[in-house]
Formats: C-alpha cells, sequence, structure tokens
C-alpha cells in the first residue's frame, strides 16, 4: 500500500509540473516558482497532503536532478564559448562574488553585528541555485550573449563561493579564538578533489561514448556517466555540482565525435527538475519568515545590493554594454542548496550564532527561491534574450 501511495503521489508531482509548465507559457512567471509555490502549499507549511515517503525520496532526487544541471551547464562551457566570452565570465563571477561578500559583511559591521558571524553570512551570500537560473532560461527560449555569460557565470559561480567562504570561516573561527585552517582544507579538497574526479570520468567518458551508434551518446549512456559521477562524488566526499561541471566541460570539448555532447539529458531532465522543485517546496518553512526579524531583512537587501552592484561593476569592467550590466547582478539573485549547506557548516563553527545563522538563511532562502527566478526572467528579457530559441 506504501509503495501505491508512492507512485499515485509521484504521477501527481508529475501532472502538477506539466500544469505549471503551461501556467508559465501563459503567465510569464517562471515554471520554478509556480512548482515551489506549490510545494509550499502541499507541504507541512500549507495543506500538510504529501506522504512522508515522499518527502524521504528529496535527497536522492535533489542529487540526480542537479547532477544533470551541473553536466550540462559544464557543457556550456566549450572552447567556442570561453574563447569569445571566457574573460567576461571569469571578471564579472569574481566581481560579483566578492562585492557581494563585501556589501553584506560591510553592512552588517556598520549596525553593529560582530565580525565573525557578520562574515559567515557574507560568505553564504555569495551562493546561487543553478538549477533555478538554468531553467529559467530554457523556460524563456533565452539565447545571445547575455545569456551564454550569465550561463558561464553560474557554473563557476559555487567554485568561487567555496572558496571564499572557507577563508571567511577560517577568519571567523580567528576572531573567535579557535582554530579554522581544517574548513580552509576541506574546502580546498572538495574543489581540486571535484575537478580531479570530473576529468578522471570525464575523458574516458569523452573518448568511449557515442561509438554504439553514429552521431551522439544514447541517453543509457548519457545518464550512466552522469549517475556513475554523482555517487563516485558523494562516496568521496567532493562537490557533485562541480564534479559534474567538470565533466560536462571535458566532454563539450574533447569528444569531437560528438555533435552535442549528451544533448539526450535534456529530454529527461525535467520530469526529475519538476519533483526536484516541488519537494524542494515542501521543505520550505514559512514560518521562518515571522522569525527574520531585522537580521533577516538586512541580509535580503544586503545581498540583493550586492548582487546588483557587482554585476554593474564587473560587467563594467569586463566591457558589457549598459543595458547587459545593468541586469547582470538581477539574473544572479536565486540561491538555495549551496548556501543552506553552508549555513550547517558555519552553525556547526559558531555555535553560539547558530540560532541567528540558521533562521537569516532559510527564511532568505524562502524569499530568493521565489524571487529569484522571477528577477532573472525579468532580465533576460529586458536585455533581449528570452524567446530568441
Amino acid at each position: 500500500m506504501d509503495h501505491a501511495i508512492t507512485l499515485v503521489s509521484l504521477g501527481l508531482l508529475l501532472l502538477v509540473g506539466m500544469a505549471a509548465d503551461e501556467v508559465g507559457h501563459r503567465t510569464k512567471l517562471p515554471r520554478v516558482t509556480l512548482l515551489i509555490l506549490c510545494g509550499v502549499v502541499a507541504g507541512p507549511s500549507g495543506l500538510d497532503v504529501l506522504p512522508s515517503r515522499l518527502s524521504d525520496l528529496y535527497d536522492l532526487l535533489s542529487v540526480l536532478a542537479l547532477s544533470m544541471v551541473a553536466f550540462l551547464l559544464g557543457g556550456k562551457l566549450s572552447r567556442i564559448t570561453l574563447v569569445n566570452s571566457g574573460r567576461i565570465i571569469v571578471l564579472v563571477s569574481i566581481v560579483v562574488v566578492v562585492l557581494t561578500g563585501a556589501i553584506v559583511a560591510g553592512g552588517f559591521a556598520l549596525v553593529g553585528l560582530p565580525l565573525a558571524p557578520a562574515l559567515v553570512l557574507a560568505a553564504i551570500a555569495t551562493a546561487t541555485d543553478p538549477a533555478a537560473t538554468q531553467d529559467v532560461i530554457r523556460q524563456s527560449g533565452s539565447k545571445g550573449h547575455f545569456t551564454s555569460v550569465l550561463t558561464g557565470i553560474v557554473a563557476l559561480d559555487d567554485a568561487w563561493g567555496l572558496i571564499v567562504f572557507a577563508l571567511c570561516l577560517v577568519g571567523a573561527q580567528s576572531l573567535m579564538g579557535a582554530g579554522g585552517e581544517g574548513h580552509m582544507i576541506y574546502a580546498l579538497r572538495e574543489i581540486f578533489g571535484a575537478g580531479l574526479l570530473g576529468i578522471a570520468v570525464g575523458f574516458p567518458a569523452a573518448y568511449l561514448t557515442g561509438r554504439l551508434r553514429p552521431g551522439d551518446p544514447t541517453l543509457s549512456e548519457a545518464l550512466g556517466v552522469v549517475f556513475l559521477l554523482a555517487g563516485l562524488a558523494l562516496w568521496l566526499d567532493v562537490s557533485f555540482l562541480l564534479s559534474g561541471m567538470v565533466c560536462g566541460c571535458v566532454l563539450a570539448n574533447f569528444a569531437s565525435h560528438h555533435s552535442r555532447a549528451f544533448h539526450e539529458i535534456e529530454h529527461v531532465e525535467w520530469p526529475f527538475m519538476t519533483l526536484f522543485f516541488f519537494l524542494a517546496g515542501s521543505m520550505l518553512d514559512i514560518g521562518t519568515l515571522i522569525d527574520l526579524g531585522a537580521l533577516g531583512l538586512g541580509y535580503i537587501g544586503l545581498r540583493l545590493a550586492g548582487r546588483v552592484a557587482g554585476g554593474w561593476l564587473g560587467g563594467r569592467i569586463a566591457g558589457l554594454n549598459d543595458v547587459e550590466r545593468r541586469w547582470m547582478g538581477f539574473s544572479l539573485v536565486p540561491q538555495a542548496g549551496v548556501a543552506l549547506g553552508m549555513a550547517l557548516i558555519g552553525a556547526e563553527a559558531l555555535p553560539q550564532w547558530r540560532n541567528e545563522i540558521m533562521t537569516v538563511t532559510i527564511g532568505a532562502t524562502v524569499v530568493f527561491e521565489l524571487l529569484g527566478p522571477v528577477l532573472t526572467y525579468l532580465a533576460l528579457t529586458k536585455v533581449g534574450d528570452a524567446g530568441r530559441c
């Protein structure tokens, strides 16, 4: 009977995903936001009608869905993209991360928050949500220079964010009188370990896949490589997001016999994304918004300011036109799982600030997951990239 309830629930959720897709096309609302809202209504914060066994699937579904997203994002970093926009992607992504962190830390320090928790919250603010951004790009049919740069920035953003988080955590623990070098070593291990794993899987896959039939790899090959990579990343305790991006990048650049590396994944990605975003919404506790207070509202405002200012300044340094640099920061607002992971580590490192760090991050995630995709869609529309596919 339990299996029957689970299967019925999964079927209904997939149908909800189809409905959200249709509503999104008719109203121009991002389907990510619609699915998260549906999840909130169905979850404990709303009607609480989801069976517990379905919620237990969230961890597995999130890994599968995000692994596909990461792989496809890495596949966008082809030689052509890197030659044409590589300098812009690197410059803008670094400036956005650094300026976001600086504005959040500086703002909190000015209002009297101790520097240690201010540094941790600043580092958390640098994280983005590649899944939401990528889905908005696909839903809006966006294509163009701005979209290409945005895709590259999202692919690099979490790597820079992890480095900044490790540095800030070391600084915060030093201020509190505790050693934080272990967190730096862990972050570097996660980043470089993920890169090495992506290369180790990517190069054999680039040569061996797509040999059974002329042209592209089969769906089984594509999913086999992505799932194998995700499992190895979890086993080795490295970032499956970064390893997926590196592997996708390797395939895009070295699988010369593929006309389009692993595009078959795009055909099955959306059902996984439907379940992921819906269950992500069901996990959100709307009650945390009530607990946010001045600290949470300050975090939201400072992070938005950091994103916008960073996108504008980075775009100016990199040579983006006026419209592109004006809207770049707005397209980088979504924030989700990576930020929550950082918050858990930060709360463990600074137990005396645990409640503040977790409440602010969880509450702000609700806001940024609902508002972020809308702002990304608006940015893509304003620069003229939406609807070009």
